[in-house]
């Protein structure tokens, strides 16, 4: 088995090459497309690193996984099929997180939220081959409802539920998020054995190091801030709470969504034949702004 991480410092993403080299069978976790909000300029450097990188070990890719619909990048799912194959696979609730969103962002009515746009909508407990490597997806919800993990031989690829130990964990206020679910799954996750390596999906380091990508279960009991040995479920949720109220929404979280929940494809371009992203007014307003029509009624 051979991983390969992928580090980007504009949205904090790891994404990963996992691979097993005796078949020659790839898959991609995670991919990222790079997107200028401030010029809406969309660019694909992220993920040609990784087309790059696959094509020079001569290996095929047969699943692009994705461990959630992410709110801090787009999905580069759809460019790394185009270039490499693949069948794209997410957690079957990604159907509940499609509901949601298709109603705050108001999708075109042929948008139907029953997550036919992936290849493969996988189950908790369910298991596929990656060459000879057998792969389990673990449900882990509370980031969102759909969040997945992949647990292959020692390694888990963890989504947005632990980060490095000094870094905590994700957090649990975005639309179907839930810090008591977030909890119990990650708990899940540190009932696997010690040694098993936890390969984290984004990291936000401190100054005082650079950019890591692997933990193990020992540490996270150890030294985590968040959820070490000793911390509650109740301990938890009070801090996740407290800590989400003081976060800003992510940067990209208005386009990633739009084009995530449909496995990384972008809206249907409009009569004018460019694409646009839709910008919901205070969807996701948060403590004491003004309703819709107070500012209706001012601009009138």
């Amino acid at each position: 088995m051979h991983i390969e991480p992928f580090f980007d410092a504009t949205t904090g993403t790891v994404s990963y090459v996992l691979a097993d080299p005796a078949s020659g069978q790839a898959a991609v976790i995670d991919p990222v497309l790079d997107f200028e909000p401030k010029s809406g300029t969309l660019t694909s450097a992220s993920s040609d690193r990784i087309i790059d990188y696959v094509r020079a070990q001569g290996w095929q890719v047969q699943w692009i996984l994705e461990t959630h619909a992410h709110a801090d990048h787009l999905s580069g799912a759809q460019h790394i099929r185009h270039h490499l194959g693949g069948q794209i696979a997410i957690g079957v609730h990604i159907r509940e997180v499609q509901k949601m969103f298709r109603s705050i962002f108001h999708f075109e009515r042929a948008f139907v939220p029953d997550g036919s746009q992936f290849d493969h909508l996988l189950t908790d407990g369910e298991q596929f081959q990656l060459g000879k490597l057998t792969v389990t997806a673990l449900h882990v919800p509370g980031h969102t409802p759909a969040d997945m993990a992949y647990h292959v031989q020692d390694a888990v690829f963890t989504g947005d539920t632990l980060f490095m130990p000094d870094v905590g964990t994700a957090r649990a206020d975005f639309p179907g998020g839930d810090a008591a679910q977030l909890y119990r799954s990650i708990q899940r996750l540190l009932r696997l054995p010690d040694s098993t390596r936890l390969f984290i999906c984004h990291d936000y380091p401190p100054a005082s190091r650079g950019p890591a990508f692997v933990s193990t279960v020992a540490e996270q009991k150890q030294h985590s801030i968040h959820v070490r040995t000793g911390v509650s479920e109740t301990d938890f949720v009070t801090m996740r709470t407290a800590r989400d109220a003081t976060l800003d929404m992510p940067t990209l979280i208005l386009p990633a969504v739009q084009v995530n929940v449909r496995a990384g494809k972008l809206p249907p371009a409009a009569d004018d034949g460019r694409t646009y992203m839709q910008t919901p007014i205070n969807a996701f307003l948060r403590g004491s702004g003004a309703p819709d029509g107070v500012f209706q009624a001012t601009a009138a």
